[in-house]
Parts: structure tokens; sequence; C-alpha cells
């Protein structure tokens, strides 16, 4: 099985001296293709870095990150925001849709920026999974939490990109919302074979996942495979004993 992602001994560091801060001290970890990864910690723990550094958002102070097999810290800023755009999909808690634009012209943009025609099979079977049929000419302040997040993800797939990052996906839904949004990330790893990475502090969104790594310290101190809530639950209460 070929990895969508791989980090090799990330460090991020910030600031100099008295003032400098380790939010990664060596983190290694592979994310294989068209698996569901999880990654949870305490605040501070340097779960979002990581997210940033995987995703080329953020550059590593050292190490490595391969999406595809190429590697992140060597490339160009404009190689490296054409990786993003080709390579990459976001999704956030806030959504980051543009109010003067309908649906469709949400999920369509990273193929507007960059030039290339939807491929109408891949669009309709990113919208048939996501439900979305009947919402495509709405504008974000006519749907409801869920329904943006849903555009949002319908966004990040559309291209059809290696990986998929989301950071507190659910952040910003209630819990029915929440639930659905998690279930069309599950079922876009089932069915279409994507490969997504989530940030959450939520036990029960990392119980959608396939594997989930738990950061303290800007180190991977415990991971859990086929987890779920209980499992989820039992391992950060067990790590927080362990930091108290």
């Amino acid at each position: 099985m070929t990895n969508a992602v791989t980090a090799t001994e990330l460090t991020k560091t910030y600031g100099t001296g008295d003032t400098r801060v380790s939010a990664l001290r060596g983190v290694s970890l592979a994310v294989p293709s068209g698996q569901f990864l999880a990654i949870m910690g305490p605040s501070g723990s340097g779960k979002s870095t990581l997210l940033h550094c995987l995703a080329g958002l953020d550059r590593a102070t050292s190490g490595q990150v391969r999406i595809n097999d190429e590697e992140l810290g060597g490339l160009r800023d404009g190689r490296l925001t054409r990786l993003r755009r080709d390579a990459v999909g976001f999704v956030f808690q806030s959504f980051n849709l543009l109010p003067t634009l309908s649906a469709a012209e949400n999920i369509l943009l990273p193929l507007r920026l960059a030039g290339r025609r939807p491929d109408r099979e891949w669009l309709d079977r990113v919208i048939d999974l996501l439900g979305l049929a009947d919402r495509m000419h709405h504008r974000p302040n006519q749907l409801s939490g869920g329904q943006q997040q849903r555009v949002a993800v319908a966004r990040a797939l559309i291209t059809r990109p290696a990986v998929v990052f989301a950071d507190e996906p659910t952040g910003n839904l209630d819990s029915r919302s929440g639930a659905e949004v998690l279930s069309l990330l599950r079922a876009s790893v089932r069915e279409l074979g994507q490969t997504v990475v989530m940030v959450t502090h939520d036990p029960k969104a990392a119980s959608y996942a396939d594997q989930v790594v738990f950061l303290a310290d800007g180190v991977i101190v415990d991971r859990l495979t086929h987890p779920t809530p209980e499992t989820v639950l039992e391992r950060v209460g067990s790590l927080e004993m362990r930091a108290a």
C-alpha cells in the first residue's frame, strides 16, 4: 500500500533563545492512501502545527514531508502552491465559503482557479454522496451550518486530491450536523478512496477514523487502531493522568 502523506523526524520551533518554543519534536508518521487518520492531543500539544506542516501551509524547521512522494521542503513557493491546489484539499472549522458565490460556484472554485474543467462524472458522484443536489444554487447564508460544511467538503474533494486535511471540521456544528459531516468524510474514504487527515478534540469524531495518533508536547505518545468513542476516551484519560 502506498502512502499519501509521510512525515519523517519533523521538528518545528518558534522564536530563539529564551523565547524558543518547540511545537514539534521529531514526529514521524505515515498515512496510507485510502485511510482516515485522526490526530488528537491537549491544547498546545502540536496537533494543529503538525497538520499545517503536513499540508504545506507551514514549513517544518527540519525533517521531511512527502505528499504523493514529492518532498515539500525542497519546493519553491510557486510549485508548493500548485501542489496544495492540485493534490491537497482543506476543510476548516469556519467553512471558509465565499458569501457571494453559490454552493456550486464555491465547490468548483479550486478548479476555476487552476483553469481546469470539472470532471462531470466525478462532480456528480461528490454531489450525490454529500446530498447537495437541491442546494447547488443556494448561497452560504441560505444554508445551515451543516450544509455549509458539506459544501466545504465537496470543494475539498472536487480536485480529486491525494489527501484532504480537516481542522476541527465539526467544531462549529451541533452534534447531529457534526455526525453527518463525519459520516460523509468516512464515506469519502470508503466509497471514493479518499485519504483524510483530521485534527479533533472530540472522541466521537476520532472514532470515525481508521487510526488515531495522540500528541503531547510535540511528540507522538500513543496510537490507536479501530477506535471507538469509548477506547478513545479511555486513552485520552490515561494520557491526562500521565501528564498530571
